[in-house]
């Protein structure tokens, strides 16, 4: 069942939302050769305590974390770790904040240092596939017009969409409806109406789409050992079209 949140709750989340946007903003500043995930995933809990917010995903079916921490291959849910990023790296930190009782969900790629033509490439169409998702988020189109504006662009550029992680809907728990694929044909699943609220995460691989799981049963990394990157908003349906809950602008 979708639930559909009313204008009270969209506040809520929005404001929960403004407060990882920052986080965001503060790490973008913390993210360089030789500072390790560990240390984010420390500054995030200690940040967001003291702003009045919990990390939601620390404890959600026994993970450990303030955030998840995938760098290069590692597509998402890596675990935070003591070995220093290196300069080239691609790192991804994802996050759900609990802001009294109200949830936001944001991811954010950041290129560590120096990085390639081909990684700089892969973080810009990545960005901009969450966008042209986000930009068919209007009301009276369905899911799978999300999905195929992310698919057709991203493949178009060379590159490939995870499949086996998706986006979804959010509310007083991290996963509601509707699921939300960044693959698809328009004009199929379900129809966008006025207070739904999702995640749009599209995830990019420089090879194929596919991915495999460590033996810790949470981090995926693609199968081909290239890279991955990936950007997620929280966003809101209106009646006015799409509103970016996470925005970080």
């Amino acid at each position: 069942m979708i639930v559909l949140k009313s204008a009270r709750e969209i506040e809520n989340m929005k404001a929960a939302g403004e407060l990882l946007a920052s986080v965001h903003k503060e790490l973008r500043k913390l993210i360089k050769p030789g500072v390790t995930t560990w240390e984010i995933d420390q500054f995030v809990e200690d940040y967001l305590k003291k702003h009045g917010a919990t990390p939601q995903q620390k404890g959600y079916r026994n993970y450990q974390y303030a955030t998840c921490a995938s760098i290069n291959d590692e597509v998402c849910h890596g675990f935070p770790r003591k070995e220093a990023l290196n300069d080239g790296d691609i790192v991804t930190i994802d996050m759900v904040v609990n802001l009294n009782g109200a949830l936001a969900d944001s991811a954010w790629s950041y290129g560590v240092g120096n990085v390639s033509d081909q990684s700089q490439k892969l973080l810009e169409v990545t960005k901009e596939a969450l966008y042209r998702g986000i930009a068919a988020s209007v009301p009276g189109n369905r899911v799978g017009d999300i999905g195929h504006a992310i698919q057709s662009y991203v493949e178009g550029e060379g590159f490939s969409v995870v499949r086996e992680f998706i986006g979804h809907g959010i509310g007083s728990v991290i996963h509601e409806k509707p699921d939300i694929p960044h693959y698809g044909l328009p004009g199929k699943g379900p129809r966008l109406k006025e207070g739904m609220v999702f995640t749009i995460e599209p995830m990019v691989n420089i090879g194929e789409w596919k991915t495999k799981m460590d033996s810790n049963g949470w981090t995926a990394r693609t199968v081909d050992g290239k890279l991955s990157a990936q950007y997620e908003h929280t966003i809101a349906i209106t009646k006015d079209g799409p509103v970016i809950l996470t925005e970080q602008d």
